[in-house]
């Protein structure tokens, strides 16, 4: 199954046809497709009378320099913020990462939006594109405050994606520019990154993103091409059930499988139930990649259905709510950051 991009603000009558082709089960929405709230509502409202009502709609909206909504929703810090709180007072971040996860999560669900594409459980550990978006270089604080941010988004009616899987902080290379490599041993990246994963598994995590990182001593193929991260280590290994997401086709690393099609293939046949066609000038290319009689997508794929979210006028008539943005809001201060 595919999840697509769209191009703006409104759909295309191009882009009701790809929303009504068999094996698309979703819209990934990003900055360019978010102007208001009311716009932002319209558009969740024409995807699903395009493509169904069982189409699911996401983002990412993780906090901090990847938040894709903005204007009208509350500006959330990124979770290295709570990170640092946990190494003073580790009870404290673990309230701020619940409360930022559901503040996050209420204000989607209002909207119209299944799901975000969080937390990240990637470790702190000095990759470019992972940055402030990871909440610690530790993994056992990692777990802790992963495991929090999933009992948040529940609680906000949301499904939770980890992700990278199986660790992309410790590989200094940014996957949407280039190719990355991680040498580790399979016993060291167990030792490390995959402890949030597997503890956040046992929070009963719905979906798990897979990196675009090789990591040779396990396997010769990227971890989203590979039967052996997938089927061996995260199903098998980990137990996990869920739905098994990968990171965007367009990205440079995603290369290494060659074409748009080729590249919608290897993660399907690798075991991915959902491969994500970020950009507009590639979906014709994924939709043609896939089979010609596409089968209804994996019952797991439902289980990221947003549940019965709040509406804006209740939100906003709620003095929880209100505590939460201010307690996680004034992270912005401690770090310094708008």
């Amino acid at each position: 199954m595919l999840m697509i991009g769209v191009a703006a603000l409104e759909l295309a009558e191009h882009e009701k046809r790809w929303l009504r082709a068999p094996g698309v089960a979703g819209v990934l929405l990003f900055a360019r497709n978010y102007a208001s709230r009311q716009q932002l509502i319209a558009l969740c409202e024409a995807i699903r009378e395009a493509g169904g009502d069982e189409l699911l709609i996401a983002v990412d909206q993780e906090g901090g320099p990847v938040q894709r909504f903005r204007d009208g929703f509350t500006r959330l810090p990124p979770l290295a913020a709570i990170g640092a709180v946990y190494d003073r007072d580790p009870d404290e971040a673990v309230r701020l990462a619940e409360e930022h996860a559901w503040v996050m999560a209420s204000e989607l669900r209002a909207s119209g939006v299944d799901f975000s594409f969080a937390p990240v459980v990637d470790l702190a550990r000095g990759n470019a594109a992972i940055g402030l978006r990871a909440f610690h270089a530790d993994p056992t604080a990692t777990a802790e405050l992963g495991q929090a941010y999933v009992r948040g988004m529940h609680l906000g009616g949301m499904a939770a994606v980890l992700k990278h899987f199986p660790g992309h902080g410790s590989v200094a290379a940014d996957t949407h520019k280039a190719q990355a490599i991680d040498p580790r041993s399979l016993d060291a990246i167990r030792r490390d990154d995959l402890l949030p994963f597997a503890e956040c598994i046992e929070a009963r995590v719905e979906a798990v993103m897979m990196a675009h990182v090789t990591y040779p001593a396990v396997d010769s193929h990227p971890a989203g091409y590979s039967k052996v991260w997938i089927e061996r280590i995260l199903r098998g290994e980990l137990g996990f059930a869920g739905a098994v997401v990968s990171d965007d086709i367009s990205m440079a690393a995603a290369g290494a499988a060659g074409s748009v099609g080729e590249r919608v293939r290897a993660h399907l046949d690798a075991g991915c139930d959902l491969v994500l066609a970020c950009f507009p000038e590639v979906v014709d290319e994924a939709i043609a990649a896939l089979p010609a009689a596409a089968a209804p997508g994996p019952p797991r794929l439902a289980a990221l259905r947003g549940a019965i979210g709040a509406s804006w006028d209740s939100l906003t008539d709620n003095p929880q709510r209100d505590r939460f943005i201010a307690r996680i809001t004034a992270l912005h201060a401690d770090r310094g950051t708008a």
